[in-house]
């Protein structure tokens, strides 16, 4: 018996599409633009426009319609099918209830800046908490545009988001006022020669 492929996350988004209502990829791909799916799956059309084809592969979507609008390319309409919501919903289930052990890279470079001088790395931290907080400032934007033709379901990702980077910026703002203060004991590793 074949193993199933595992979903990746491109392909939970389109199939979460699914649910709503058919779609052909073009439409499934300006609706996660407008909900600003792109901060949480690396959506690009040519990827999306291959998930859905790998998704009709597996059984887990169906094209219900295919049309043309004058010189365009023809459209095709999917549905996702039995078998693709029930793969959703357990792969939703074990996704919400169970952490994975990710390797994001800003934690591994916080448990090695000691390698680096107290200046550089608070200079380092400023610089990153002034691009989180821009970037936080642009989603908060973005999710109260959103609300305007989304519902705040759909968009609880970008909450958890703003939440998150919320979090990091007060640590990122404790952490530089500890260097700039000189409670945060230090002294780097390396030196240079």
């Amino acid at each position: 018996m074949a193993r199933e492929r595992a979903l990746t996350p491109l392909a939970i988004a389109a199939l979460a599409l699914l649910t709503e209502r058919d779609m052909h990829p073009y439409e499934m791909f300006t609706t996660m633009t407008e909900r600003r799916e792109d901060l949480v799956v690396k959506l690009r059309a040519g990827s999306l426009y291959h998930a859905v084809n790998r998704l009709a592969e597996d059984g887990m979507v169906v094209d219900v319609a295919t049309e043309r609008d004058g010189n365009r390319p023809e459209r095709t309409t999917y549905a996702i099918t039995a078998s693709g919501r029930e793969r959703l919903q357990d792969t939703l289930a074990a996704l919400l209830a169970e952490p994975a052990q990710e390797y994001p890279s800003f934690p591994l470079a916080v448990s090695e800046a000691h390698n680096l001088d107290r200046d550089r790395v608070r200079g380092l931290l400023a610089a990153r908490l002034r691009h989180l907080e821009a970037d936080t400032a642009a989603m908060r934007e973005g999710h109260a545009r959103a609300l305007g033709h989304a519902a705040e379901m759909h968009l609880l990702d970008l909450d958890y988001l703003i939440a998150m980077r919320t979090a990091e910026a007060d640590w990122l703002r404790r952490t530089v006022e500890r260097l700039d203060d000189e409670t945060l004991e230090w002294k780097a590793t390396c030196h240079d020669e």
